[in-house]
């Protein structure tokens, strides 16, 4: 290390800088230091972009030197072309998670959207307290709603009812297929309970399970509940920040609803 040349040891310290700045950016965010447009947009799309870019420079400006110097040495060239990889490849994650950001315009999905299941009063006073988004509507177009003011055109005049049937077309109630209520309802609780839930809620008489999700990295968190009716179980998923929910609710509904329904057995 003491004999590399100083462009290659500016390149290696900035390599390992840069996995400490976005666990800050993101742990900072989970234990409340800042709040999720400090962490996520500022630091992590702001800052973080700006930090790979220096990167992507400095390794480019070594991979020059180490070219040019006389004798080659394949530990600065390797270095350097680390150091143009690294940030290239989380560009390309930055540029991917936009993309399906726009595939994923909504953060509230349900498989029934005429009626989607309703939450307590336990969950609509913790997503107040949070600051959460508002429960939208399922009927009224994008554009009618405060949140989504600017949205594209195309967008505007739909509602998640129709983007739910336009994007998420695979996800749909769970039959009971005979299984008791009671049943039911302590099968997505141990779903909920496996999928590492927290807050997990059952109301046997109302046939509801509620829980909460959230995320490892910024701590973002998702309210679930769980309908059981006399012949179906119907879930839904809704983010408590962000516009978009980057398809999570709906992937997470998905495994719930596999899981519950290997529980109840049930396909």
């Amino acid at each position: 290390m003491k004999n590399l040349p100083w462009h290659t040891k500016l390149v290696l310290a900035l390599l390992a800088f840069l996995p400490l700045y976005f666990a800050i950016a993101a742990f900072g965010t989970k234990i409340g230091l800042w709040g999720w447009p400090t962490g996520l947009m500022a630091l992590t799309f702001g800052g973080g972009v700006i930090l790979l870019g220096i990167v992507a420079v400095a390794a480019l400006i070594s991979l020059i030197l180490g070219v040019i110097a006389k004798p080659r040495r394949n530990v600065v060239l390797g270095a350097a072309i680390i150091g143009l990889l690294i940030p290239g490849a989380v560009f390309v994650m930055f540029t991917a998670a936009r993309g399906t950001a726009a595939d994923n315009p909504i953060h509230d999905v349900a498989t029934d959207t005429a009626d989607p299941p309703a939450f307590s009063a336990e969950t609509l006073a913790a997503r107040a307290e949070a600051e959460a988004n508002p429960l939208s509507d399922y009927q009224t177009p994008l554009g009618e709603l405060a949140l989504y003011e600017g949205v594209e055109p195309e967008l505007a005049i739909k509602s998640h009812a129709q983007i739910i049937t336009d994007r998420y077309a695979n996800l749909a109630p769970l039959p009971l297929a005979g299984a008791s209520r009671a049943d039911a309802v302590a099968a997505v609780a141990a779903a909920m309970g496996n999928m590492g839930f927290n807050d997990i809620r059952t109301d046997a008489a109302s046939g509801t399970v509620e829980g909460v999700a959230e995320t490892f990295w910024f701590g973002f968190k998702d309210d679930v509940v769980a309908r059981i009716g006399e012949n179906e179980i119907d879930f839904r998923s809704v983010s408590r920040v962000g516009r978009s929910d980057l398809g999570a609710n709906a992937e997470r509904i998905a495994e719930l609803r596999q899981r519950v329904a290997g529980q109840i057995g049930q396909r």
